[in-house]
């Protein structure tokens, strides 16, 4: 960030690219730098949360504006219904183990037995890498122009925390995007989208500078001085209950279309909020280093990157389980890969610098293209992006060449419009090649398929028609249906060639109710009202003679319909 983006914070030092920033409150040094001393506590009082305490509609009503936001979930957690049964011991490798590999031993054949694979992935990585995310039983609070305010209650217990909120100009409700400490994605490119900012104060959820003994923070007043969640953790649950609030609210202020960001030790956090709540439409670390994206078992083989032993004791970041791996990463049964892939399929963008070998981007670059391998299996291989090429090696600086990039995926994830970058630019000197460390494949993820558990409210009865077969050429299209939830379903079009193969299509059909598509993936699409209308993106246009192909996907609001596609070949 550059000083213009931060009003107030004044630039104190650049020693070796390394940037130190302070505010009226403390020094707050990067990720690489010396531990801070514990001047921050959570400070909250009576008379702040009366002064904010503006009334709000806790109505969980969808606010739908513009052409709708990318991948999201009903919930923060899709795959609570899911029975995982985590083992009591693990193989050891040193190689990224296989994110498709269930604990059954069985491998994920099809795209609906993700969201419990996902749920497997999570549930390891509680238990021996971040800490447990508990889920409060009340959440409340206000959301105004300028402030968030959130209360939160757990077992007898409550507490209370705040945001403030920067709106651009406009006429909202906006998209926001959660910015850690003041450390994230350009703030100016940001709100030039005409997406809100919200400047969220980690250390009051999850305090630096505390021994893991005397944990200190809002997180920590619920849960115990002692928990043994990581701060890391701890303050992505804070994010989670922004969000809780934000959706309460009733959407005149804000959507619950929400995008996280930081970087440095900020990046570790946004990295690990955007995976573990399926809420947030897009998640951007920055620079985020060793306890972030970098793959753990990488870290040890890329010289000079920070080592996980200083990880763990620079600061509580990570989950107190993880004492046991510092010196054996090989002996985890998950990596940050896989922690990628729970973000798959929606919006992720990830930012490394090659020039600061504390930060350790080989092994980021090892973990995005890990984790892009989920992606690509769920049909969302353009969802994910990586870019380290960058020429400045200053800690956190703004940098141009992430502007665009940076411009497309705040538009696509969160404004529903345009492509998003979908691309891996690795710097030559911090490339990584994931051969040389998988000994698995990829597998073929059939579009449609058993899910491995359902609540009432699920289905996985296909829903699908297809317009009247062209004579001799020509296309037809099936809408089908992957899962339901309550609010909204999946579905997969698949489109057929007839006796002559096509090099192109376009969809088209009107829904017959209120549904609408809120996301979607490998097509470029257009909606006015209830009309659909989608074309393919080039490379998944060329279908041969008789042949059908799983062409795109996507998300909709409301009862899952079948409508009458109608499909032109180019």
């Amino acid at each position: 960030m550059t000083p213009a983006a931060l009003p107030s914070r004044a630039l104190l030092t650049v020693d070796d690219g390394l940037c130190l920033w302070s505010d009226k409150e403390s020094a707050m040094a990067s990720s690489i730098d010396p531990p801070i001393t514990p001047r921050r506590q959570l400070r909250f009082t009576l008379v702040l949360a009366a002064v904010f305490a503006v009334a709000a509609a806790f109505v969980l009503t969808p606010h739908l504006t513009r052409a709708e936001a990318q991948v999201t979930a009903a919930s923060e957690w899709d795959g609570a219904a899911c029975n995982v049964a985590v083992p009591g011991s693990w193989a050891s490798s040193s190689l990224l183990p296989d994110p498709f590999l269930k604990i059954d031993g069985t491998r994920v054949t099809a795209q609906s037995q993700w969201e419990c694979r996902r749920s497997e992935i999570k549930e390891l990585a509680e238990r021996t890498i971040y800490g447990d995310k508990p889920q409060p039983d009340s959440v409340t609070g206000t959301v105004t122009s300028s402030r968030i305010t959130v209360n939160v209650s757990d077992n007898g217990r409550s507490t209370s925390f705040s945001a403030s909120v920067q709106l651009p100009s406009g006429t909202g409700p906006f998209p926001a995007v959660i910015v850690y400490g003041g450390f994230g994605a350009d703030t100016a490119t940001i709100l030039a989208t005409g997406t809100a900012v919200v400047n969220y104060d980690p250390a009051a959820v999850g305090a630096e500078g505390t021994p893991r003994s005397n944990k200190q923070g809002a997180f920590y007043n619920l849960y115990g001085a002692t928990s043994t969640t990581g701060v890391l953790m701890a303050q992505a649950w804070g994010v989670s209950r922004i969000i809780d609030v934000i959706e309460q609210s009733g959407g005149s202020v804000l959507e619950p279309t929400t995008g996280v960001t930081g970087c440095s030790r900020y990046g570790k956090g946004a990295f690990v909020a955007g995976a573990f709540d399926q809420r947030i439409a897009l998640t951007m670390p920055i620079e985020s280093g060793s306890g972030g994206v970098s793959a753990l078992r990488s870290i040890p083989q890329e010289s000079g990157s920070q080592p996980l032993s200083s990880t763990y004791n620079e600061q509580p970041w990570l989950g107190d389980a993880f004492s046991a791996y510092t010196g054996n990463p090989a002996g985890l049964p998950v990596d940050t890969h896989e922690v990628v892939g729970m973000i798959a399929p929606r919006g992720l963008f990830i930012m490394d610098n090659p020039h600061v070998e504390w930060l350790g981007a080989r092994s980021g670059a090892l973990a995005a293209l890990g984790g892009a391998e989920v992606y690509k299996a769920l049909g969302a291989g353009s969802n994910i992006s990586y870019h380290s090429n960058v020429s400045d090696g200053t800690h956190c600086a703004t940098r141009s060449e992430w502007r665009t990039p940076l411009q497309q995926s705040i538009n696509k994830f969160l404004h529903g419009t345009g492509n998003p970058p979908a691309l891996i630019n690795m710097h030559s000197s911090k490339s990584a090649n994931l051969a040389q460390w998988r000994n698995w494949t990829t597998p073929t993820l059939t579009p449609a398929g058993p899910t491995e558990t359902t609540t009432p409210a699920e289905t996985t009865t296909p829903a699908e028609t297809t317009s009247p077969p062209p004579g001799g050429a020509g296309c037809t299209a099936t809408v089908q249906m992957v899962s339901q939830w309550n609010s909204g379903w999946q579905g997969n079009v698949l489109v057929t060639a007839g006796a002559t193969a096509i090099s192109g299509w376009t969809l088209s059909w009107t829904w017959p109710g209120s549904q609408r598509i809120t996301s979607s993936w490998n097509a470029s699409v257009t909606s006015s009202g209830a009309a659909v209308t989608a074309e393919d993106i080039g490379w998944n246009g060329a279908i041969a003679a008789g042949r059908t192909a799983t062409a795109w996907g996507f998300v909709a609001s409301g009862a899952s319909a079948a409508p009458v596609v109608t499909c032109t070949p180019a």
